[in-house]
C-alpha cells in the first residue's frame, strides 16, 4: 500500500452538492482540501447530478422566488411529509439557514431559473437550477478547482481506521493501486446504501429485487458500512428511504428525474389487478410524490399502472418515455397486460363516482372531489371518458436511503463513547437525521448545502 506524501488538512469522500459545499468552504479558509470520488469524471457528482431544485426559506422575494415562505410553514411542510419523525432542532437548522444559502449558491456559480410549470410550480418555495443539477455541479467543480481543491475520480475509499476519538487514516483505491492517506480531518458525503442492491434486499426483503434505482449506481454504503461496523452512532431506518413511482421502462440504475412520472394526480392507478389502491389527488404532487414509491412497493410484483384520457395529457412534465395510446381503455388494457373487463369496471365505477368538475384547477387543491367511492380521490377528479386513453406503467424508483450516520448540529459524528473529534458527515448521508420518513421536493439539496457548508467550516476549524 502507497502512503500519500502530499499532506491534506481536509478529505472529502464524495462528489456530489454536499461534499462540494464542504469542500469550497474548508477551502476558502486556507484548508488543503481533497475530494475522492468514486465515480469516474463523466458520473460525478452522485444524486445531485439529477436534481432540478432547492427549497428554501423566505422572509421576502429573493432571487428567482416569489412571495415569502416561512420558517413555520416550511416545517409543517416537512412535519406532514415525515409524520413528525424528524429532528426537529435539525430540521429547524436546515430551515432557517436555506435563506443565506441562496446567495451563497451564486456566489459560488449557481444560476436560477424561473419555476417550472404543472404540477411542479414551486415558484414562491422552490429555486430551480438553470440547466438542472448537473450545471449545479458542473459550477460547483470549477468553484472548487479555483479555490485550489484537489479532486481524485474512481478513487472509492475502502476504510476509515477510528483509534478511540479520531480517525488516524483513510484508505483508497485509485488506477489500481491502495493508497492511505492522514489527513487532520474527515468528511463523510458518499451518500446512502441504495445502489447495493443486496443490503436493500436484506433490509426490504424480496420485494426489493423489483425496485429501480434512479440514482447513482455508486453510492453502495461501503464507508457507511465500514463506520457503523465500527461503533459510529447511526440514525434513521434501513427501510425508510426516498422513494417515488418511476416509469416502469426505466433502467436499473441512474434513470434520473427524467423518468419520474407526475401525472399521478391528474389519473387513475390500479395495481396488476386493475384495482385503484389509494387516493391519487391527497395533496399537491410536490408534497405527496415521494409517498407513491412506497405505495407500489405494496403492491403484487410492486408494479403499478396509470390511466389518464387525452384532456390530462399535458398537464404534467412528461416522463422520457412516451405513454402507451389506445382508443379504447379495454384496448389499452390488452397493452399493459392487465384484465380488460376489470379495468372498464374500475374506470366506470371511476367516472360514476365524478361530480362537478367546474372548479377543476390543476395547481392547486381543488376539492374536485369522488362521491361515494373507496379509495375516494380528493381532489382533481375528472372522468376518464376523451379517447385516445394512455398508460404508464409504474414501480418503486429509490433515490436514496435513510439509514446513515447520526450528527450533531456541526455535523459531527459520535460514538457511544463521545464525539469523534475529526470527523463530520454532510448530505443524503446523514439526512436520515431530519427525514424519518418521506420526503419534500428539494430538501434533500437544502439539507446537503446547509450540513456541507458547516461541515467544511467545522473541520476546517479543526485543521487548522
Amino acid at each position: 500500500m502507497a502512503t500519500q506524501t502530499e499532506a491534506y488538512d481536509i478529505a472529502v469522500i464524495g462528489g456530489g452538492n454536499a461534499a462540494l459545499c464542504a469542500a469550497m468552504t474548508a477551502a476558502e479558509t486556507g484548508a488543503r482540501v481533497l475530494i475522492l470520488e468514486t465515480a469516474p469524471k463523466p458520473y460525478r457528482g452522485g444524486n445531485s447530478r439529477h436534481t432540478r431544485n432547492f427549497r428554501c426559506m423566505h422572509k421576502a422575494p429573493l432571487g428567482p422566488l416569489i412571495e415569502d415562505y416561512s420558517e413555520e410553514e416550511y416545517l409543517s411542510d416537512l412535519l406532514k411529509v415525515t409524520g413528525g419523525k424528524t429532528d426537529e432542532h435539525l430540521a429547524r437548522l436546515a430551515i432557517r439557514t436555506s435563506e443565506e444559502c441562496l446567495p451563497w449558491m451564486e456566489e459560488h456559480g449557481v444560476r436560477f431559473q424561473p419555476s417550472l410549470s404543472g404540477t411542479l410550480s414551486l415558484a414562491r418555495t422552490n429555486a430551480f437550477f438553470m440547466g438542472g443539477g448537473k450545471s449545479l455541479v458542473n459550477a460547483y467543480y470549477r468553484t472548487a478547482a479555483r479555490l485550489g481543491v484537489d479532486v481524485l475520480y474512481e478513487a472509492a475509499v475502502t476504510h476509515l481506521e477510528l483509534n478511540g476519538d479520531r480517525v488516524e487514516w483513510l484508505d483508497y483505491t485509485y488506477e489500481g493501486q491502495s493508497h492511505r492517506i492522514k489527513p487532520k480531518a474527515v468528511i463523510v458525503a458518499s451518500g446512502g446504501f441504495q445502489a447495493d442492491t443486496d443490503w436493500l434486499t436484506r433490509a426490504w426483503g424480496e420485494p426489493a429485487k423489483n425496485f429501480l434505482i434512479r440514482g447513482t449506481p455508486y453510492n453502495r454504503g461501503v464507508v457507511l458500512a465500514d463506520l457503523l461496523n465500527q461503533g459510529v452512532d447511526s440514525v434513521g431506518d434501513p427501510t425508510q428511504c426516498h422513494a417515488v413511482a418511476i416509469d416502469g421502462r426505466a433502467p436499473k440504475f441512474d434513470g434520473g428525474i427524467v423518468t419520474r412520472l407526475d401525472c399521478v394526480p391528474f389519473s387513475i392507478v390500479v395495481n396488476k389487478d386493475a384495482d385503484r389502491f389509494y387516493d391519487e389527488g391527497e395533496d399537491v404532487w410536490p408534497k405527496r410524490y415521494a409517498i407513491w414509491g412506497r405505495l407500489v412497493a405494496a403492491q403484487p410484483d410492486q408494479v403499478g399502472y396509470v390511466i389518464i384520457d387525452s384532456k390530462s395529457l399535458n398537464l404534467f412534465m412528461p416522463s422520457v418515455f412516451p405513454p402507451l395510446k389506445a382508443d379504447t381503455v379495454a384496448e389499452l388494457a390488452g397493452m399493459m397486460g392487465l384484465p380488460a373487463d376489470r379495468l372498464c369496471k374500475t374506470v366506470s365505477e371511476f367516472n360514476e363516482a365524478c361530480g362537478d368538475t367546474s372548479d377543476f384547477h390543476p395547481t392547486e387543491l381543488d376539492g374536485v372531489a369522488t362521491n361515494g367511492l373507496t379509495p375516494p380521490k380528493t381532489n382533481w377528479a375528472r372522468p376518464i371518458t376523451e379517447p385516445p386513453f394512455y398508460g404508464y406503467s409504474l414501480r418503486t424508483g429509490v433515490t436514496f436511503t435513510y439509514l446513515g450516520l447520526k450528527v450533531d448540529d456541526t455535523a459531527q459524528c459520535s460514538t457511544a463513547n463521545g464525539k469523534i473529534k475529526n470527523l463530520w458527515a454532510a448530505g443524503e448521508t446523514m439526512a436520515g437525521s431530519i427525514l424519518g420518513q418521506g420526503y419534500l421536493a428539494g430538501f434533500g439539496m437544502t439539507i446537503g448545502t446547509v450540513f456541507g457548508r458547516i461541515a467544511g467550516r467545522e473541520a476546517a476549524a479543526y485543521a487548522n
